[in-house]
């Protein structure tokens, strides 16, 4: 596996995972995520998670800067993912 697409793996999985961490916060009425933390976890590849997270955590879907732009950056990341 090249090293630009375990990048990818990896800043993926970190945003699911904070998908999952900021919806148990919200939940527990604990500090949150930024959502700035959250943007530019997806603009710096991580699209895919992050839109998978959403979706699987039930999180920020009803934002619609998030329900737009994570999966638009996803499919820039398949995009990417697939040329390099």
């Amino acid at each position: 596996m090249s090293a630009v697409k375990i990048y990818f793996l990896v800043v993926n999985i970190l945003l699911f995972a904070l998908m999952g961490i900021d919806k148990f916060k919200a939940e527990m009425g604990m500090w949150r995520i930024p959502e700035k933390v959250l943007f530019g976890a997806a603009i710096i590849g991580g699209g895919i998670g992050g839109t998978l997270g959403m979706y699987s955590f039930r999180h920020k879907t009803q934002h619609w800067y998030f329900a737009i732009f994570f999966p638009v950056l996803a499919v820039i990341d398949l995009v990417l993912i697939v040329i390099l």
